[in-house]
């Protein structure tokens, strides 16, 4: 059966209740498991660092005294990934690096709140959303989630994960607000899991990532392809690209992320200086939705965004260098709620 078939059986089966349609056996995810596991411990063993917390006001200086500028609401939802699990300045998490992007791409200050929580799930994503819209004269302008990678390995069933997802992306767009899902990175980059375990990672991590793809587009969100973005990287570079426990993306492998991500937030805003056309020689195009979440799970970086039900653009944006964030005004954003204790059985993703 194709991606597309499976992951719009897997969207159709969380829309209407179904029961967990299994990507893989549950003896083949055990052992896949157990080997990401092993691949944890070989890769490094260092012990990863609380994310620093980056909530606070960037790119202050656009607005001023005389003609103040109201700022951009940025929230950061979802697990490690979003939460910048690995480093150790708040500068070098995602949500900073995307917050000081914006700020520079619209011109405008960009007050940031980071609700991710590593190890997170999806089934954790009401509750971050409940954070995010908890203070009605500080709803966020546009949410960008990063999940999915717990799921699998804590073995949920693909249609109870997207549920969780969809019901998320309606709530923040019934709020208002514009939301970019991160998918579901490819698990098969994580060394060293061997063959015939990798393609079996790679299988469930993409199909989960086009099944999230249909139904955040459905909701009214757009997504961009996580994938094996770092894949290359990592293989090239691994002691550039992984973090203090050898296992997390470093400061370079999240900008890498940011920089994908960051041309959709501002294209969601109506501020990135693209023009919203398709471009033939970048391979974009109107696809039905379940063929461009498919192919998008096969290319990171890209991004599909609704069109005219049941179609869906594929896009693969130019991507720009981030500016150097500087350290966040704290003061002019709320801080936000202390992160849950993590679950004890959480993998730390």
């Amino acid at each position: 059966m194709s991606r597309a078939r499976v992951a719009r059986r897997i969207a159709a089966g969380a829309a209407y209740g179904g029961g967990g349609i299994g990507l893989l056996g549950a003896a083949a995810v055990g052992v896949l498991v157990a080997e990401m596991q092993l691949a944890k411990r070989s890769v490094g063993g260092g012990t990863a660092p609380i994310p620093p917390r980056g909530d606070g006001l960037y790119g202050a200086g656009y607005g001023s005294p005389t003609f103040p500028v109201a700022p951009v609401r940025l929230a950061l939802l979802g697990d490690s990934t979003a939460a910048g699990q690995g480093v150790r300045r708040a500068g070098q998490t995602p949500g900073s690096l995307l917050a000081s992007g914006l700020a520079a791409v619209a011109e405008r200050p960009v007050e940031m709140r980071n609700l991710a929580l590593p190890g997170a799930r999806s089934d954790d994503l009401d509750r971050q959303v409940t954070l995010a819209l908890a203070d009605p004269g500080r709803l966020p302008d546009v949410c960008v989630i990063m999940i999915g990678a717990n799921d699998v390995t804590h073995r949920m069933p693909p249609t109870e994960s997207v549920r969780h997802l969809a019901a998320a992306v309606r709530r923040l767009r019934t709020a208002g607000a514009e939301v970019v899902v991160g998918t579901c990175p490819d698990l098969g980059t994580i060394e060293p899991v061997y063959q015939p375990l990798r393609w079996l990672a790679r299988r469930v991590s993409r199909q989960l990532a086009a099944a999230q793809t249909i139904v955040v587009v459905e909701q009214g969100g757009r997504t961009v392809s996580l994938g094996d973005l770092l894949g290359p990287e990592f293989a090239a570079n691994p002691r550039e690209m992984f973090g203090a426990d050898n296992y997390h993306p470093s400061a370079e492998g999240y900008a890498t992320a940011a920089m994908a991500v960051l041309p959709t937030v501002c294209a969601a805003l109506g501020v990135w200086p693209e023009a919203e056309r398709l471009d033939a020689d970048r391979r974009e195009g109107m696809l039905p939705v379940a063929q461009a979440a498919a192919e998008a799970a096969d290319e990171a970086g890209t991004e599909v965004t609704g069109a005219r039900a049941p179609w869906a653009l594929l896009k693969h944006r130019r991507r720009r260098r981030l500016p150097a964030p500087p350290a966040p005004e704290r003061g002019s954003a709320p801080e936000a709620p202390a992160p849950a204790p993590l679950r004890d059985d959480a993998r730390r993703r």
